[in-house]
């Protein structure tokens, strides 16, 4: 039996592009992030193949916003499963689950060589690489990879996180030199444990 899920559950009403999250650290961990407020109320982002094409252009990975097929959308939310199942079990020190795993793996070749033969400005063939924007399933080939090398590297595995906000869920990539970060975000989930901490030093003592 599949040990991952996409969450049917979450809200069907995307924001605007403006409120995407980048606090991930990685393209694959921005990708996960997708589905926000896991903790809470998780709340789906990628509710149209538009909205793939809008975060996929946004996080320089396509060349353009075109929406892909609604078959592509779903194989992407899949992905984003796939991904997540992995990274929370590595968090949680738990085994990895082998079906995302080998999920992650089969989008690994569209990440892969494809040579591109076209007229060069002097009018004559030119062999080169087609870029990883020249399809959706490229681009989302291409943070598979970045999923491999995130969980395939055991120094950058140990830096894997999810935020300790018990409201929030984000995953995160760890880039603080000591590698003791907990918050997605000092100036959000960060500020609001200080205060709540503040507020609960500040609190008298209940009778009794």
């Amino acid at each position: 039996m599949t040990r991952y899920h996409v969450v049917m559950s979450a809200s069907v009403a995307p924001p605007p592009p403006a409120t995407w999250s980048w606090l991930g650290g990685r393209p694959a961990l921005d990708l996960v992030n997708t589905l926000r407020d896991r903790a809470q109320a998780p709340r789906e982002t990628l509710v149209a193949p538009a909205d793939l094409s809008d975060w996929l252009a946004a996080a320089g990975l396509a060349s353009d916003d075109v929406p892909p097929p609604a078959a592509v959308l779903e194989e992407a939310r899949a992905l984003r499963a796939a991904i997540d199942a992995v990274v929370t079990a590595v968090v949680d020190g738990a085994a990895v689950p082998a079906a995302a795993m080998a999920r992650i793996d089969d989008w690994l070749v569209h990440a892969g060589s494809r040579p591109r033969l076209h007229l060069g400005p002097d009018g004559l063939p030119v062999l080169g690489e087609r870029p990883p924007a020249d399809s959706p399933r490229r681009a989302l080939g291409t943070v598979a990879l970045d999923a491999a090398t995130l969980l395939g590297t055991p120094a950058e595995r140990a830096r894997l996180r999810i935020c300790a906000s018990e409201t929030c869920g984000t995953r995160f990539f760890d880039r603080s030199p000591a590698g003791v970060r907990r918050w997605c975000s000092m100036r959000t989930c960060g500020n609001e444990a200080k205060a709540r901490r503040h507020r609960e030093r500040g609190r008298p003592p209940e009778a009794g």
